[in-house]
């Protein structure tokens, strides 16, 4: 890995299950939000939509709900009740603190979700990490989502870097493919073990992602 070092510059980390323990979180505000609107999908698993971003879920969930319902106004009273909630959130191991020891090596940091931007918002402040991050990319900031490639493309532009210079942590089989096919260098995230076979180094410690970047 420290063969990479000179050449690997700025990390780009997705966040629901990466960075923070947002699943249930997400879970709870499409129940809520669902009930409100007169539709019991309880039955549901609580992982039913992970590293699905909304335009899809609403896909999948609109023939449940009323005719009348817009994705509009699911979507709003699902990010309502996500970022009311936000101090529920939970950081994952290591990773506050690896995204600070990345900040004293002068590795740029960016977050890239398949989230709204209001719930972006919530999750980097519940995570205190602002203030290290360069910029952050939401579902409202681009045209197609993961696992498309466009917002890890629109990342490396932010970051005025080479696809190949940027590291992406994904813990999503969609993410994944999102940033491989952009072109950056995956890093799957399983904290319980197994692997990604699109990833090239896959991790069970966040703070793995340091020795990417220390000399």
């Amino acid at each position: 890995m420290n063969a990479m070092a000179g050449t690997l510059r700025a990390v780009a980390w997705d966040i629901d299950g990466t960075l923070v323990d947002s699943e249930p979180l997400h879970h709870r505000a499409l129940l809520a939000a669902c009930r409100a609107l007169g539709s019991d999908v309880s039955d549901l698993p609580d992982q039913a939509f992970r590293g699905i971003h909304m335009h899809d879920v609403w896909k999948q969930i609109s023939p449940r709900l009323s005719a009348e319902v817009e994705e509009a106004e699911w979507i709003a009273r699902i990010n309502a009740h996500y970022v009311e909630n936000r101090a529920a959130l939970v950081s994952l191991p290591q990773a506050v603190a690896t995204i600070r020891a990345l900040e004293r090596l002068g590795v740029a940091q960016a977050c890239v979700s398949n989230s709204s931007r209001s719930v972006v918002d919530a999750n980097i402040d519940a995570l205190g990490i602002a203030d290290a991050l360069s910029f952050s990319l939401s579902l409202d900031d681009v045209v197609r989502g993961k696992p498309d490639p466009e917002p890890y493309l629109s990342a490396c532009r932010r970051f005025g870097l080479a696809p190949a210079q940027v590291v992406a942590v994904e813990d999503s089989l969609s993410g994944v493919l999102s940033a491989r096919a952009a072109g950056l260098h995956v890093v799957g995230y399983l904290p319980s073990g197994g692997g990604f076979g699109e990833a090239d180094l896959v991790i069970d410690r966040l703070d793995e992602v340091i020795a990417l970047f220390a000399s």
